[in-house]
């Protein structure tokens, strides 16, 4: 089994402020997490948890990523 995740993680909050970046938008502020919980319930916790993962099985078997950087994909993703 692999890992299919980009070498270099990225917090939920990294990957908005990224986005708005690339966008030449302001990020949108978190919501705090009991405003959440109330909103959504039990999955309001999928929203909050995080999984610190990296693809070492895919790096080790030397595949190469085409964008190691989460802002260079993004930028490759929203040309199209």
């Amino acid at each position: 089994a692999y890992n299919a995740t980009a070498p270099t993680p990225v917090t939920n909050a990294e990957f908005a402020r990224t986005l708005a970046h690339v966008l030449h938008r302001p990020a949108l502020l978190a919501l705090p997490a009991g405003l959440l919980r109330l909103g959504f319930g039990e999955m309001a916790e999928l929203l909050l948890i995080s999984q610190r993962v990296l693809p070492q099985r895919a790096l080790d078997a030397g595949f190469r990523f085409q964008y190691v950087h989460l802002e260079a994909a993004l930028r490759a993703i929203l040309q199209r």
